[in-house]
């Protein structure tokens, strides 16, 4: 990504963060697998990295060469052992600045996949629905929490703060 996005959540705006030339933008493919009973997939970020224990969408980092798609299928098998069945539909990107890194998460929903779930980073994993039980849940995954109300009608609070 070579421009500033129209939107960016700044995330932890108290907490110091390198001069923004040189932070270039981290583009990441996000998972949100979803299953027919409407429950979706949260993950606990690794032991360390940053925001660790918190709670998220699977996915990670695009290599070169690498689209949405082809990311998101490498890092769902690398991290949860399963494999994905067909086109992982696209639903929103958003742009979050973290006092780490800037990033671009690329969400895509995930209905069909094979396999059963292995946390192969050592995280812990959780089928939730609306409000979400887990916490605390990392600032990137409250907007598809906020989606996922609007889509539901769901009235309330998404998550714990």
């Amino acid at each position: 990504m070579n421009h500033a996005p129209a939107q960016v959540h700044v995330v932890d705006p108290h907490l110091a963060r390198p001069v923004a030339s040189s932070r270039p933008w981290v583009d990441v493919a996000v998972g949100v697998l979803v299953q027919a009973d409407g429950r979706f997939l949260l993950t606990t970020r690794p032991p360390g990295k940053a925001y660790e224990g918190h709670w998220e969408f699977p996915g990670g980092k695009i290599e070169p060469g690498e689209t949405v798609g082809q990311a998101l299928a490498r890092e769902l098998f690398e991290e949860l052992g399963i494999t994905l069945l067909g086109e992982a539909e696209p639903m929103q990107t958003l742009h979050m600045d973290y006092p780490h890194a800037l990033v671009q998460l690329n969400f895509c929903q995930v209905t069909q996949w094979q396999g059963e779930l292995q946390m192969r980073e050592g995280q812990q994993f959780a089928w939730q629905q609306l409000p979400v039980t887990v916490t605390p849940v990392l600032p990137g995954t409250v907007p598809v929490l906020q989606w996922f109300a609007s889509e539901r009608g769901f009235q309330g609070a998404t998550h714990s703060a």
